[in-house]
């Protein structure tokens, strides 16, 4: 730890993040971890509580990891999904002849399993962003979300890379 830039090792990896633009100071005594605000009354425990579970989802990715699984759901025509290096490639989306393309954001591994796309990783953030990238690539846009079901969705989110 150099200043407000944090490294957790651990068995999966290491992540490192700065947290100098905010408005705290990170300091290690006793091998814990204390988080204290220049920022004074409710938005200074405000950011302490977030810079807090930040390096809490630090500590966890690293040891554990995180996975998100997401559904593929189609009523007609079916779906074809596939991975290409950093990119996740939607085909046949609602029969449409163009590729909806989402991008796989740096260490995080994305498969596909049958109607099952399963995204892993040590970090949170990149992990629910591309999560998130790959459920907006299959979005239908201007049809009843009540009536027209086909999309990809989240529908289990873990701690462990089992």
């Amino acid at each position: 730890m150099e200043g407000n830039v944090v490294t957790a090792k651990g068995p999966l990896g290491s992540l490192t993040k700065d947290f100098s633009k905010h408005h705290v100071e990170i300091e290690k005594s006793d091998g814990v971890l204390v988080v204290k605000s220049r920022v004074k009354g409710k938005r200074g425990k405000a950011l302490v509580g977030t810079i807090a579970a930040h390096l809490e989802n630090m500590m966890k990715g690293v040891k554990k990891g995180y996975t998100y699984k997401l559904k593929i759901v189609y009523s007609h025509f079916p779906i074809s999904v596939h991975v290409d290096k950093d990119k996740v490639i939607v085909e046949n989306f609602r029969g449409e002849k163009r590729k909806r393309i989402a991008k796989v954001l740096e260490g995080v591994e994305v498969k596909v399993e049958g109607d099952d796309i399963v995204v892993k990783g040590i970090d949170i953030n990149a992990v629910s962003q591309t999560a998130a990238n790959i459920e907006l690539a299959a979005k239908s846009r201007g049809y009843d979300p009540r009536v027209f079901l086909d999309g990809i969705y989240v529908y289990r989110k873990e701690e462990g890379m089992a």
